[in-house]
């Protein structure tokens, strides 16, 4: 058997910088982080917290992304899951939780008067535009998403 260092350790076996990259010459002898930087891999300093993230006073459900309007404090998801209870005949349950309760009794009525055939077409294809952002809470923003 040969003493030869092991792949990749020097003569003190200790492990050598890993060369530059093409084209670029080799760091100065001594090179460290910039001033007033940890050394890399060794986490934060004691006592560094990052900032808090921003949050908007004005949109606290934040904004939506194409718009830039105000997100409401209502929820999309819920509100087309209680719109899909026309299945059952209750209609209407998903737009009274958004505000518009004017056109969540009207669907509750119209569900009743045609023994629930009226509550489940009406039901589905309003569940569809609450679920594709064409519904609106009671002051004009849109649906937030989740729950």
């Amino acid at each position: 058997m040969t003493d030869r260092p092991e792949y990749g350790a020097g003569a003190e076996g200790s492990v050598p910088p890993f060369p530059p990259p093409a084209g670029y010459p080799p760091p100065p002898p001594g090179y460290g982080p910039p001033p007033g930087y940890p050394p890399p891999g060794y986490g934060q300093p004691n006592g560094y917290y990052p900032p808090p993230a921003y949050v908007d006073p004005s949109a606290p459900y934040g904004r939506h992304p194409l718009t830039g309007e105000p997100f409401s404090d209502k929820s999309k998801v819920t509100a087309g899951l209680l719109q899909l209870l026309g299945f059952f005949g209750l209609v209407g349950i998903g737009r009274i939780y958004i505000g518009d309760t004017t056109m969540g009794v009207i669907q509750l009525v119209v569900g009743i008067l045609t023994c629930g055939i009226g509550a489940w077409i009406w039901g589905v294809i309003d569940a569809i535009l609450i679920f594709t952002d064409k519904v609106r809470d009671t002051n004009g923003r849109p649906l937030r998403d989740g729950t």
